[in-house]
């Protein structure tokens, strides 16, 4: 039986030449003397080829934000933190974008959601003036990187939408040098830039926007140690909308006289699946290495980690949740906790998501560390056969009355950062004076040590572009959210 398949497509040329060619070289060297292809090199070190046909944009973003030295604050595989397609779902499921693509907007939004500094545009927001000078100054740079938006077809190559980072410019000939992440399809080539302005100057038919061309460099601030938004299926959009309307609804809806009644409104009326919403980020360590020390960088990530969970269980918010949460026998099982994210390290390190992890054994080893922490180790079951995964989970010790006592990130601490990561404006509802005063300063930034301003910030970040995907705005609001 025959079997059909493509192994490249020729490259039509003109307009495009192939980057190789020794007019593409020529190109590339007369570009060199100039300086205008900077930074071609920190992109080309982390070039990647698109690893799902319809994944242009996610492996447009990766490229970029790895050329860029940003720290995604999670392990991709094995020990490494590396920025890669499965790990870009904070504003669409990656099953969606696996399977209809993903829009300019939608990159932009999880651009933001990495942490990075972006300016996006659409060709009826600039000029194409602008656009050349937006192309010099990235290609002159190492710390600043263009992904382009545009239309295949005015190319006169297959296809339609399609994402890309621009990695150079050729002043004296006007051309823009595509690094095209779909190697298995074309190489990178020299484009006019008019042409390349026509290409994104078009209509994407599933939003009726035009597209356009973003600029990513490296942030003021890096993204969050511990905890994070999840957004792997659609749940989310049910607990956004909770967070967004219902809370502000219930608060000034119902009579609350104290902190734990506000707690206890907000708490009894979480949908089911709000577990999944927010986590916990645990340090992965692969099996050869587990019983070998930790190097700095661990040990470092390890104490920054508990500085931020020390700093929210020493707020007043943490407090009141906590003492509400006892009044009603909720607990967290750390064993449970620590299952659930050795399954996820299983899947992480072995690269699959598409089979079944059940976690058969764990086992929490205080002090197993050089530094104060937990090590879990567990033992997954996948198919018959096991994998050993390790965790470096912050702790913190409290005293109580049988004296210290080592406390995880678990529920009521999640809940805190929740509720400080919530606009303001969430609680103005409050009737009682007093009241509403008293919440303000709980939740007050002022108040609030560094480092867990900047985790709450992240949250509160991830939180507005949730929103605006929920309210289908990101396709309108391209800028940074406001705080």
């Amino acid at each position: 039986m025959a079997t059909a398949g493509l192994y490249r497509r020729s490259l039509p040329s003109p307009p495009a030449i192939d980057f190789s060619s020794a007019e593409g070289k020529k190109i590339f060297s007369e570009a060199l003397q100039k300086g205008t292809v900077e930074g071609f090199f920190r992109l080309i070190s982390y070039f990647q080829t698109q690893s799902e046909p319809a994944y242009c944009g996610l492996a447009s973003l990766s490229v970029v934000l790895n050329a860029l030295s940003i720290d995604p604050g999670r392990k991709w595989k094995g020990p490494w933190r590396w920025f890669n397609e499965s790990m870009l779902d904070c504003c669409e499921p990656l099953e969606v974008v696996k399977a209809k693509g993903i829009s300019f907007g939608k990159v932009v939004c999880l651009a933001h959601c990495t942490g990075a500094k972006v300016e996006a545009f659409r060709t009826n927001q600039t000029t194409i003036d602008d656009f050349r000078n937006f192309v010099m100054k990235c290609s002159s740079s190492e710390n600043c990187h263009m992904i382009s938006s545009y239309d295949r077809g005015v190319f006169k190559q297959t296809g339609s939408d399609h994402f890309s980072p621009i990695g150079g410019y050729n002043a004296e000939r006007d051309m823009a040098l595509i690094l095209d992440v779909a190697r298995f399809k074309y190489p990178p080539h020299w484009v006019p830039l008019k042409l390349l302005w026509e290409a994104m100057d078009s209509i994407d038919q599933s939003t009726g926007k035009r597209r356009g061309f973003m600029l990513i460099s490296r942030p003021h601030r890096e993204p969050g140690l511990l905890y994070t938004l999840c957004c792997k299926d659609e749940s989310w959009v049910n607990i956004a909308k909770y967070l967004k309307e219902d809370v502000p609804r219930l608060v000034s809806s119902q009579h609350v006289d104290s902190v734990e009644k506000i707690i206890s409104v907000v708490f009894k009326s979480l949908p089911s699946n709000f577990n999944t919403f927010i986590r916990w980020v645990a340090e992965i360590r692969i099996t050869e290495n587990a019983k070998e020390n930790l190097s700095a960088e661990e040990k470092s990530r390890l104490n920054l980690k508990q500085v931020v969970l020390k700093e929210v269980h020493e707020t007043e918010l943490f407090k009141h949740i906590s003492k509400f949460l006892s009044s009603v026998g909720y607990e967290d099982s750390m064993t449970f906790a620590a299952a659930k994210a050795c399954c996820q390290g299983a899947e992480i390190l072995s690269g699959c998501s598409s089979i079944e992890f059940c976690c058969r054994e764990v086992k929490c080893v205080n002090g197993a560390v050089e530094v104060e922490g937990t090590l879990v180790t567990g033992v997954v079951v996948c198919d018959g056969s096991e994998q050993n995964v390790d965790l470096l989970v912050p702790s913190t010790h409290i005293d109580c009355e049988y004296g210290p006592e080592a406390t995880y990130p678990a529920g009521n601490d999640l809940f805190t950062v929740l509720l400080l990561a919530l606009p303001p404006q969430t609680w103005s509802g409050i009737k009682d004076q007093a009241l509403l005063n008293e919440m303000k300063q709980l939740i007050s930034m002022a108040f609030l040590p560094t480092m867990l301003q900047e985790e709450v910030l992240h949250l509160r970040r991830q939180l507005q572009l949730l929103k605006r995907c929920q309210e289908n705005k990101e396709e309108e609001d391209l800028a940074a959210p406001a705080y």
